[in-house]
């Protein structure tokens, strides 16, 4: 695994110096969009929807949507003077019991590792979360945006798990299920039988993602019949080298005025076109070319023939 974070966790006076791994990745199965006739995958263009035109990346912002549906354009400095925070400090706040910590506060889970000289303070905090029962709450700034976590031990390490914001947990809020609704004795007698004659414990390797192995399975399948779409070579536009020779040409006249230089020269193209034309075969540079390599191979003949007739004289 890699680091993707390095930083200490701070609890009082104690540091502990660790790094951060992802714990979980996901490995749902991937599609393309592609041509349904030869298998060509499906290419997306920026597409303004005012004006239709198609936009580069450079010209592209960020904008947040009002809840009357107007659009506010947000630059770079804008978010330059937002509350942000580069801080390589996992600070705990403070240690709450195990079970105050509703699962649908958690987010995405991190391995914490200690640095080798920090393995004693490590285990000291590993070993009091898992005998008082506790979670350390703790903030974190992660991407350059501070966020709530907690620290929690699994399997002998600490792991790390971003919390959710208040607001981002939705209420169940349904019409058809109030609280003064009940099963009866009998119904509950049932439940109760039921649960009794599934119950068991919970062992992971038991289940298995069927839908993606059957994907890898069929596309196996296919590969090994010969179903499999081949595509051409997308063709080469003329224009391209043309184009990317205009924008260095461009390139270096910008460069020469941003330092006062004359612009063209007598050792360099003046545009693109002239460029392109020195290295396109049939031009004058090209023919003079062949005409002195061909020159050079008729003297090189002559003085090979002369050599031999002089050895077969002597």
């Amino acid at each position: 695994m890699r680091a993707i974070w390095k930083g200490a966790v701070s609890f009082g006076l104690v540091n502990v110096p660790v790094r951060l791994y992802s714990a979980t990745e996901n490995h749902d199965v991937q599609f393309r969009q592609v041509h349904r006739e030869d298998g060509g995958r499906i290419r997306y263009k920026r597409i303004c929807s005012i004006d239709g035109e198609e936009v580069s990346y450079d010209d592209i912002a960020k904008g947040y949507e009002t809840e009357d549906g107007d659009m506010v354009v947000l630059t770079d400095e804008d978010f330059a003077d937002l509350p942000s925070t580069s801080s390589k400090e996992i600070g705990v706040t403070k240690f709450v019991p195990s079970d105050q910590i509703d699962p649908m506060w958690l987010d995405k889970s991190y391995y914490l590792e200690p640095d080798k000289s920090a393995t004693k303070p490590y285990v000291l905090l590993r070993d009091a979360l898992e005998k008082e029962k506790r979670m350390a709450i703790c903030t974190v700034s992660i991407r350059t945006r501070m966020t709530m976590a907690v620290l929690r031990v699994r399997d002998g390490v600490i792991v790390m798990q971003t919390m959710l914001w208040p607001d981002e947990i939705r209420a169940a809020d349904f019409a058809t299920v109030t609280e003064d609704q009940s099963a009866s004795k009998q119904e509950m007698d049932m439940a109760k039988m039921l649960i009794d004659q599934l119950a068991g414990d919970y062992d992971p390797d038991e289940y298995e993602d069927d839908y993606a192995t059957a994907v890898k399975e069929l596309v196996r399948a296919k590969v090994e019949g010969g179903e499999v779409r081949v595509r051409a070579a997308e063709p080469e536009e003329s224009g391209e080298v043309v184009d990317l020779l205009a924008a260095l040409a461009r390139s270096v006249e910008k460069a020469k005025a941003s330092r006062g230089e004359a612009s063209g020269s007598a050792s360099e193209p003046a545009t693109a076109e002239a460029a392109a034309k020195s290295t396109k075969p049939g031009t004058s540079t090209a023919k003079k070319t062949t005409a002195k390599k061909t020159a050079e191979n008729k003297t090189t003949a002559k003085k090979t023939t002369a050599k031999k007739a002089e050895r077969k004289a002597s």
